[in-house]
């Protein structure tokens, strides 16, 4: 497995990375404005290589970034989804790629867990310990503290993947002010038990300000974290379009566009 970074800054934390990144219900479909552009046969190295519809330019990922950090993450050459166990997960057609990230061996790392697993490890890479926090459902804190150790790192993921989930996640964010706002690294959420959360990995954008973004996920069981496809539209998929009407249909959940937040 590997991670790419043309970072400086983030060489000192590369080791790790390498060993990262390397060791429900569709609706009518809506009208596209653009052509298959992502064929799922096709492998890409990274969510960076997922290629957006003609005229369309990456935003918000700026070097050092979050969100130049997301599409920098590997992918793997298998498009399989795997439970932690190790077993297949039963629904293999919602994931156009599969994150090539470490699911662990408990049921632990879910929707909630992945975004923060994903958060995490990009302030980590870049050495910004201090900013590890996050706050169950009685708001307190859990903050990544010394030794900085991968290790550590790792026992400290799974401690908060026990303690923190959608619910504590959702007050923890902030409010997107539009979703015609929405960056990469933002959230859609509903924050409850059951309760379900995606990341948004990559936006695009035209020379009109029209916007498309890439959305990932893990889910219950723990299980690969995966690029989703796009339900309503074939056409767009794995894009999602930033203008389109109602409701966000993802294929496992269906999400409100005031459910988007931002860190």
């Amino acid at each position: 497995m590997r991670f790419i970074s043309p970072n400086v800054h983030l060489m000192k934390s590369l080791a790790f990375t390498t060993v990262l990144l390397l060791s429900f219900t569709a609706c009518q479909e809506q009208s596209g404005n653009a052509q298959n552009i992502s064929p799922t046969n096709k492998i890409y190295t990274s969510t960076g290589e997922i290629p957006a519809p003609e005229g369309y330019r990456p935003i918000g990922a700026s070097l050092g970034s979050f969100g130049f950090w997301l599409s920098q993450v590997a992918l793997k050459k298998d498009k399989t989804v795997y439970l932690y166990d190790g077993s297949l997960k039963r629904n293999q057609q919602a994931q156009f790629a599969v994150l090539d990230i470490s699911v662990g061996n408990k049921d632990l790392q879910q929707c909630a867990d992945a975004v923060m697993r994903l958060r995490a490890e990009y302030l980590y890479a870049q050495e910004r310990y201090s900013e590890i926090v996050f706050k169950d459902d009685n708001n307190k804190s859990y903050t990544f503290t010394t030794p900085y150790t991968r290790d550590h790192f790792m026992r400290y993921m799974n401690n908060v993947f026990s303690l923190c989930g959608t619910h504590s996640l959702e007050k923890q964010l902030r409010q997107q002010s539009a979703f015609t706002d929405i960056q990469p690294g933002d959230i859609l959420i509903k924050g409850g038990f059951p309760g379900h959360a995606v990341i948004v990995m990559r936006v695009v954008q035209n020379e009109a300000g029209h916007k498309l973004y890439l959305l990932a996920q893990s889910y219950m069981p723990a299980q690969d974290i995966h690029i989703l496809v796009n339900p309503n539209n074939s056409k767009l998929s794995p894009w999602y379009d930033a203008t389109a009407p109602g409701k966000i249909q993802t294929p496992e959940w269906m999400f409100e566009k005031q459910q988007l937040r931002k860190w």
